[in-house]
């Protein structure tokens, strides 16, 4: 048991100058991690280590989980409590987050209207964001219009979501050699697997079983190549994808 403990501070200490190197910290904390393996660990861990992690996006990912599994409405009350307090176009935009987060698109879509106009009237990422409810509360064909609207009068805007936006509102109007061009385009840059498991969808609902079983081990295949923490992400999309992989 004693040959264990030290092997695990040994591992630790190797770990933490691992981490060490490739963050270019200073070379002393070498010779402090291996000369005092148990105490040299614990001053890294607390002086360096900890405090990169806390402010780390994966850090900040499972903080906000854990808050969001503890209290699942917390952002959604706030949100409310600040566009009541005041109900500037930040606000506004918070609000309707929350909402559209719950699944509330319907509820979402007059404040994404009124942060939208005025000043704001051709903000594309609140247009982007307005499309999205628009297409998630039914109204595919206005959701279609605003964004064709939107990149005739930005045609240097670049939104993934956006673009995954129109080509499910293409979609869903029943516009498939439309929909099939901008999904041919967008899961091929697209960083996520969403756009991979919609358009595997839309091709099973227009009876392209083949095709949409070829994009189907396409994408679990590059799911497989993803690191733990972008899987993690993607396990919605990833479970889809596995899902249609089991449709006859």
């Amino acid at each position: 048991m004693p040959y264990l403990g030290i092997g695990l501070h040994v591992i630790v200490a190797v770990l933490f100058a691992i981490h060490a190197v490739r963050n270019g910290q200073p070379m002393y904390w070498l010779l402090i991690l291996f000369m005092f393996p148990l105490l040299g660990s614990v001053v890294y861990g607390v002086a360096v280590w900890l405090p990169e992690f806390r402010h780390s996006r994966s850090a900040r990912r499972a903080t906000s989980a854990v808050r969001r599994l503890i209290d699942p409405d917390r952002e959604l009350r706030e949100a409310t409590d600040a566009h009541a307090q005041a109900a500037t176009v930040q606000n506004q935009l918070r609000l309707a987050d929350a909402l559209f987060a719950k699944g509330r698109a319907l509820e979402a879509l007059p404040l994404y209207r009124s942060a939208s106009s005025g000043l704001y009237a051709n903000d594309p990422d609140i247009q982007a964001r307005l499309a999205h409810a628009l297409l998630e509360a039914g109204e595919a064909t206005a959701a279609r219009e605003l964004l064709d609207r939107l990149i005739a009068a930005n045609p240097d805007y670049r939104s993934p979501q956006a673009h995954l936006t129109y080509a499910r509102a293409v979609a869903a109007q029943g516009d498939h050699a439309k929909a099939r061009e901008e999904f041919d385009v967008l899961v091929n840059y697209f960083p996520g697997l969403e756009a991979s498991a919609r358009y595997a969808q839309c091709l099973r609902d227009w009876g392209e079983a083949e095709a949409g079983a070829a994009l189907v081990e396409k994408a679990l295949a590059r799911a497989r190549r993803l690191p733990a923490h972008s899987r993690d992400l993607d396990r919605e999309w990833i479970a889809r994808l596995q899902k249609l992989s089991r449709v006859a």
